[in-house]
């Protein structure tokens, strides 16, 4: 079994950076696609932005060209780099899993979840 844990998460004004990590320890042999998503009191869980074995990653509209996903394969570690935050960013922020390496955004099914990492954008 794999498990994923978040690190990174913390209180910035607007227009600040941060880079979430995620870490994959256990039975991390397989490729397996790879996501951010975020959930708010207020909203839904929404994804964020996507990584798997093919393809290009993806994103939220709302993020391109603010966000990156990214992952250092050797570390088994999942990054999302977010530049330019805005107050609306603020949300728990949580690292999943799919069983599979192909990803179907917004539609994926990720299986195995972090305990999440608060972000939290001051105006």
């Amino acid at each position: 079994q794999v498990q994923l844990a978040e690190f990174g998460g913390d209180s910035v004004p607007a227009g600040g950076s941060l880079r979430l990590s995620c870490r994959a320890s256990g039975a991390t042999g397989r490729k397996r696609c790879m996501g951010w998503l975020r959930r708010t009191p207020t909203k839904e869980r929404e994804e964020v932005a996507s990584i798997g074995g093919v393809g290009s990653p993806r994103y939220l509209d709302d993020v391109k060209g603010r966000f990156t996903i990214s992952q250092d394969n050797a570390r088994n570690t999942l990054y999302l780099q977010m530049n330019s935050l805005k107050p609306e960013d603020t949300a728990m922020y949580y690292c999943a899993a799919a069983s599979g390496e192909i990803c179907s955004f917004e539609e994926t099914r990720y299986n195995i979840w972090g305990q999440g990492t608060q972000v939290t954008v001051s105006s």
